[in-house]
């Protein structure tokens, strides 16, 4: 893929996206929203992805900001910066777009994108799940995806700190 293109997929502003997204709505195109830090890309993170671009035509995917990361996961995180884990994830096939937000959660950026379906993974219930009234609103579709045990990026930090101390 080429380095233009996976680019071109990243958008750091909201207003970045409106030739897309306009794009994608004309067309008629089945929009599906997820988010997360995707700090270190995991197998489980590449089945939520995969589950959740499998749901609709063009999978969007909102990213915490470095500040964001911080706050939520501690003064460690993120490992890789936000032009990095945007670089990983919009170099993804199945992804069609990235937005980075600063927000505590993603609900403004959803207001925006207007999906039609908002997935997180299980470990979240529908009611804590931010944007999930407001896309029930409109007629749009809240998915829940189990998620793969045994993977996370805490786990893998963990051990990589383990391992280093042995």
């Amino acid at each position: 893929m080429e380095k233009e293109l996976i680019e071109s997929k990243i958008f750091f502003e909201k207003e970045d996206a409106a030739q897309p997204l306009n794009r994608w709505r004309f067309a008629q195109k089945k929009m599906v929203f997820t988010n997360g830090c995707f700090d270190l890309l995991h197998a489980g993170h590449i089945d939520l992805l995969l589950k959740a671009s499998q749901l609709g035509e063009v999978l969007l995917v909102g990213l915490n900001s470095d500040r964001s990361v911080k706050e939520l996961k501690g003064k460690s995180r993120p490992i890789n910066s936000q032009n990095a884990r945007a670089i990983v994830l919009a170099s993804l096939k199945m992804v069609d777009g990235v937005f980075i937000f600063d927000e505590a959660t993603p609900e403004e950026l959803i207001k925006f994108i207007q999906p039609d379906v908002l997935v997180k993974g299980a470990d979240y219930t529908p009611d804590r799940i931010a944007g999930a009234e407001f896309i029930k609103s409109k007629g749009g579709e809240v998915v829940t995806i189990a998620l793969v045990e045994g993977y996370s990026t805490s786990a893998i930090e963990r051990k990589i700190i383990d391992d280093a101390v042995k």
